[in-house]
């Protein structure tokens, strides 16, 4: 039995920053994790064999985006602040 979740994110500006941080943590999604961006939408779904399984997938998935939105809004704060002080 296949097991399936879902976290939807609805926003006027959550498509850009989840296509940003999906970027960012693709690279360690599983082939059981895909991202579906449409306007102010984003959905990202989930399958396991094991309720465990999904729940400890979920968490990860949760907690590599939450570092990977950390490292991009210091990213453009440097930027930001770099850019002032050419000016």
């Amino acid at each position: 039995m296949r097991i399936r979740g879902k976290i939807v994110m609805k926003s006027e500006h959550v498509t850009e920053v989840a296509e940003r941080i999906n970027r960012s943590i693709e690279p360690d999604n599983l082939k059981n994790i895909t991202t579906e961006y449409g306007e102010g939408l984003v959905t990202t779904r989930f399958e396991a064999e094991k309720i465990g399984t999904l729940i400890a997938t979920v968490d990860d998935y949760i907690m590599n985006a939450r570092i990977a939105d950390d490292i991009i809004k210091a990213v453009d704060k440097d930027n930001k602040k770099d850019s002032e002080d050419d000016n």
